[in-house]
């Protein structure tokens, strides 16, 4: 069956949750208050970074409590406002509101450049981006089944797979990257180091939690406790949305799986695109060294 993606501002969005007036609301009605915190991401960055995130963010609202995060879907939790469902999930929300997204930076909401609203961005190393993202197509029925890896790493690099650009998407937000309302963290410094990441956060969230609460975050927060939640690992979501018997939603959580995939030749031709797209970002990612 072939999927019509929505399109909106000549990027592809899966046709499942998302709909032109819903990413077009987002985009230009969409009201962010000061005390709104955004969670952003380009799609599959790490343990699908979206969700490890909304994990660690609502730990930390909850002050290390996991029982929020056991008992709450994590779509409810942190709703994703520019999809049809998130969107009335989040305009129905207290606040604070924790809000999530894999919007780029131009079609993010443009009352937030009016608010103080706080933004957490993170990254990960492109290439086990596109083996993530290349395992979830083929289990998402909200996206094309890919006819092969090559090809689909050629419509990665050439920015046309559902919401646009990796590079774009990266370099639209690292233009905040000096802003005090903005917070990058890449998927493999939480992986070194997950404690010290959750403390960062907390600064940058203003959060006051103790050693035990940061613990309990940094616990609750795991791989492992994150695989049998069900509240997070899509276990609950029908087969006509994600096919689980073609894969596992929470894949396998590591750095650098790309290796088990690219050859020589698609190695070489990433690292010269990725040289020429990311020229002049002037930061410096783990993947860089």
């Amino acid at each position: 069956m072939p999927v019509h993606y929505v399109m909106y501002e000549g990027i592809k969005f899966p046709p499942a949750y998302n709909s032109e007036h819903s990413l077009s609301f987002a985009h230009n009605e969409f009201l962010v208050r000061d005390d709104d915190i955004f969670n952003v991401t380009y799609p599959k960055s790490g343990t699908r970074g979206t969700v490890w995130m909304t994990e660690i963010l609502s730990l930390i609202r909850s002050r290390g409590c996991p029982g929020w995060n056991q008992t709450v879907l994590n779509s409810d939790r942190v709703p994703w406002f520019s999809t049809r469902l998130g969107l009335e999930s989040a305009l129905s929300y207290p606040p604070p509101r924790l809000l999530t997204c894999h919007l780029p930076r131009h079609i993010f909401p443009k009352s937030f450049s009016r608010s103080s609203a706080k933004v957490i961005y993170t990254l990960r190393d492109p290439r086990d981006v596109v083996v993530s993202y290349y395992y979830f197509s083929k289990m998402c029925n909200s996206y094309e089944d890919p006819t092969s890896f090559e090809q689909f790493l050629r419509d990665f690099l050439n920015g046309e797979l559902p919401h646009g650009s990796w590079f774009e998407h990266v370099r639209g937000w690292m233009e905040m990257k000096d802003m005090e309302n903005f917070f990058f963290i890449t998927y493999e410094e939480l992986k070194q180091d997950l404690h010290s990441s959750v403390r960062r956060l907390c600064r940058f969230l203003e959060q006051d939690l103790d050693d035990d609460a940061i613990s309990s975050v940094v616990q609750n927060a795991s791989f492992t406790a994150m695989r049998e939640n069900p509240m997070c690992s899509s276990v609950l979501l029908p087969a006509d949305i994600m096919d689980q018997t073609k894969g596992q939603f929470l894949r396998k959580g590591i750095c650098g799986d790309w290796k088990n995939h690219f050859t020589m030749a698609q190695s070489e031709t990433f690292n010269r695109i990725y040289r020429d797209r990311m020229q002049g970002l002037n930061v410096t990612f783990p993947w860089d060294r």
